[in-house]
């Protein structure tokens, strides 16, 4: 999946290692998916493959939308995502292909998923 652009890159690194405005109104956060068992857990990926092609597609305010398996937990996913601003989630969480994701994909789990909203502080490569 590709980042942010250059210029969205270093405007985030340059807010987070800063302390200015921008980074005060970005939204950064972890989410944490406990997949009920293998076959789940393939059609959780393909959910989540579909899902990213329609963000990145549609969603300019995601500035970075990051799926990830877990070592060792074969049920596991977690996902950084980073927002614009909070305009920029709340136009995603309204986006009829996260609403459809999100319809899709919790039949799969085993729990909740595990939502982490988080400040941004001192950062290297990234943004928030």
């Amino acid at each position: 999946m590709p980042g942010p652009d250059r210029a969205t890159a270093r405007a985030c690194l340059l807010a987070a290692t800063t302390g200015t405005d921008h980074a005060d109104a970005m939204r950064a956060l972890v989410v944490r998916f406990d997949i009920q068992d293998a076959d789940a857990a393939r059609r959780f990926d393909e959910l989540t493959e579909e899902a990213v092609v329609a963000i990145t597609a549609h969603e300019p305010g995601t500035l970075v939308y990051a799926t990830h398996a877990v070592h060792g937990e074969p049920l596991a996913r977690v996902f950084y995502e980073v927002y614009a601003d909070d305009d920029a989630f709340a136009a995603h969480e309204a986006a009829a292909h996260v609403v459809a994701f999100h319809a899709r994909k919790d039949p799969l789990l085993s729990r909740p998923p595990r939502v982490e909203h988080l400040t941004p502080q001192r950062t290297k490569g990234g943004p928030a």
